[in-house]
């Protein structure tokens, strides 16, 4: 499954599609979000969760229980609309990024390839961190205390792939300019040189005996 993912990711990393998706997620990241963030913290001056590296769960009950029932039901809202696209875009962002990156500064058999899916491990966890905020919100005053830690422990395997995401971004940087002069074959020019014709060496001796045929 995840050899399959990669394969078509490498399909569509595509220069154009990378740019539509830096720009949306250029809006997301600076503009909505921040937007939403901001309101949120003129209502209320409890964190958000979902903006923590970690937290307990008396952390995030006394966040919900600040709220309100307006902010509770607004953060609701948000966790099920804006914050299901937002993880997408970036996702396919940074994985396109990571394949384009990673065909121009790695050969095309290297296994480094595999690693333009780590963004959907981010993924995964965002979504179920997402769940499990929307659950807490949703059955407050009820307060579970697994159902928290199991919701922390998500936000934080979030934030680590995110930064291996990154990180991975930053290496196809590198690579690619190390290789900007050619020196990891791509598989056209593979192919090129294996189908270029090799010149035929003569000698004096047979053009001589030629001419005397």
């Amino acid at each position: 499954m995840l050899y399959k993912l990669s394969r078509r990711l490498r399909k569509y990393a595509k220069g154009w599609l990378i740019v539509v998706l830096f720009l949306v997620d250029a809006v997301f990241t600076f503009f909505l979000m921040p937007f939403i963030n901001a309101f949120i913290a003129r209502t209320s001056t409890a964190p958000v969760p979902d903006l923590m590296f970690f937290y307990t769960p008396q952390t995030v009950y006394t966040a919900i229980a600040n709220y309100g029932e307006y902010l509770r039901r607004f953060n609701i809202t948000v966790n099920l609309t804006v914050d299901l696209v937002y993880p997408l875009v970036y996702t396919l962002f940074f994985s396109l990024l990571i394949t384009w990156l990673f065909k121009k500064g790695f050969s095309p058999n290297s296994e480094m390839q595999m690693l333009n899916v780590v963004p959907f491990v981010t993924l995964l966890f965002d979504l179920l961190e997402n769940f499990g905020l929307v659950t807490m919100l949703s059955i407050y005053p009820a307060t579970p205390v697994n159902l928290a830690w199991a919701t922390a422990i998500f936000s934080a395997a979030k934030w680590i792939f995110a930064g291996m995401s990154i990180l991975l971004m930053l290496i196809g940087i590198g690579a690619a300019a190390v290789n900007q002069t050619g020196k990891v074959p791509t598989d056209n020019a593979r192919e090129i040189a294996f189908n270029r014709p090799v010149a035929r060496v003569t000698f004096a001796g047979d053009n001589d005996q030629k001419r005397k045929g």
